[in-house]
């Protein structure tokens, strides 16, 4: 069989469709992948791409893999240390598809959502991956399927993927009733409801003993984002008086106390290695910039409530550190890294972190009008916001890779020091 010699482009971008694929059979990535290299080589549709796969299959695709095999370019973990599974709960910063089988109106799973994602729109609020998405592929992972699209089978079947669910819902809180205008979403303590079920229902089927279950899930990873619409859609609505009975400060208690509960029952049931987010610049995104008067780039009465919910949160997080045996809790502190890139977007490859990206309803402050990808932002990863409330793939993936192997927003252990306690 004679080889082929590619440029340096084709074969990272050949990797990256391997990736791609192996992804799509629900099977994880390469461990040293170098999925962003090869996906900035790749200048074509994805359905083309594969086209040329399939045409050059006997020629590249072979040789390659032993190329591939020995490419180290990663931020990735080795195999040894893979966690065996990735629990995801949150809101729709962490969102993989659950709101689609709910009635809600917070739905995402239509065009332009999923613009640049391989599976077009599936739920996820944003062009492409989230962070949890990008922390799987780090980690050696697949994506951790959205728990609902599992729940029918589960009730005649003990079947169920070992490698993770993800049972975040758009539009939901901290608090049972956040979000409840928009239609049904999941609340955290639903979410901790459902897992809950999986753990004693369903995965000891899957262990010999008790003791190798436990091993499981305190190797697994739990990342949690949640709170953001707490002060959206409760404390900051000027439609509800939430931010009369309660000041700034009783909030954020209010709020603490609530999530360190949820958070308690976690590692009762078993987690013991657990990322939880604290909140985002709120008051940056353009829901609130556009809504409301404010005299510099962001609403500082919203902000300045979202600080003081993070530093809450840090502190309850080290303290269930310190008297819960075993357990790690890493603050992932998104706020600084967030407002950074929106004061200063060109240092993150970004031009523009003012407006969203697609066309939103209510002049950009809210979710994509469906259908409307032709008059979209002709960039979306040179822009901070997707719509009106969610950042693009581009800022997830800044986040993401330094909650992993960076020392400021995943404190005081990233994942990779995480997972490899």
């Amino acid at each position: 069989m004679s080889h082929v010699l590619l440029p340096v482009g084709e074969i990272f971008c050949y990797a990256y469709l391997y990736d791609r694929l192996l992804l799509r059979s629900g099977r994880s990535p390469r461990a040293n992948s170098s999925i962003d290299t090869g996906q900035a080589a790749c200048h074509i549709s994805f359905a083309n791409l594969l086209q040329k796969l399939d045409d050059l299959m006997t020629t590249v695709i072979l040789p390659l893999l032993v190329v591939i095999l020995l490419q180290g370019v990663s931020v990735g973990s080795s195999k040894n240390d893979s966690p065996p599974a990735l629990y995801v709960f949150g809101d729709s910063l962490f969102d993989s598809g659950n709101n689609n089988y709910l009635l809600t109106l917070a739905k995402a799973n239509f065009r332009p959502y999923g613009t640049d994602f391989m599976r077009g729109p599936t739920g996820r609020f944003t062009n492409g991956r989230t962070v949890v998405d990008f922390i799987a592929e780090f980690v050696g992972l697949p994506y951790s399927p959205p728990y609902l699209s599992f729940q029918r089978k589960l009730l005649k079947s003990d079947e169920l993927p070992l490698t993770g669910l993800n049972f975040a819902s758009a539009t939901c809180g901290i608090l049972s009733d956040t979000g409840s205008t928009l239609g049904k979403c999941l609340s955290l303590e639903e979410q901790v409801n459902y897992f809950q079920q999986i753990v004693e229902k369903k995965l000891p089927g899957h262990f010999t003993k008790q003791n190798d279950l436990s091993n499981y899930l305190s190797k697994s990873l739990f990342m949690v984002s949640v709170g953001s619409n707490d002060y959206i859609f409760n404390y900051s609505d000027p439609h509800t008086d939430t931010s009369k009975r309660y000041s700034p400060q009783e909030f954020a208690e209010l709020l603490t106390n609530s999530l360190s509960q949820q958070l308690r029952r976690l590692y009762n049931l078993g987690a013991r290695k657990l990322v939880v987010f604290g909140l985002g610049p709120i008051g940056c995104i353009p829901h609130n910039t556009v809504r409301f008067t404010h005299s510099g780039p962001c609403v500082e009465n919203i902000n300045r409530p979202a600080v003081m919910f993070n530093n809450q949160e840090a502190k309850m997080l080290e303290n269930l550190t310190s008297t819960l045996p075993g357990s790690s809790f890493s603050f992932g502190n998104g706020y600084w890294i967030g407002l950074d890139a929106f004061m200063n977007p060109s240092g993150y490859g970004l031009s523009n972190s003012s407006k969203a990206c697609c066309v939103t309803w209510m002049n950009g402050t809210l979710g994509c009008i469906p259908g409307l990808k032709a008059l979209a932002c002709f960039e979306p990863n040179k822009y901070y916001f997707w719509d009106g409330f969610h950042p693009s793939e581009t800022l997830y993936r800044t986040i993401a890779t330094n909650c992993f192997n960076g020392s400021s927003v995943c404190i005081p252990k990233n994942v990779k020091e995480l997972i490899q306690i």
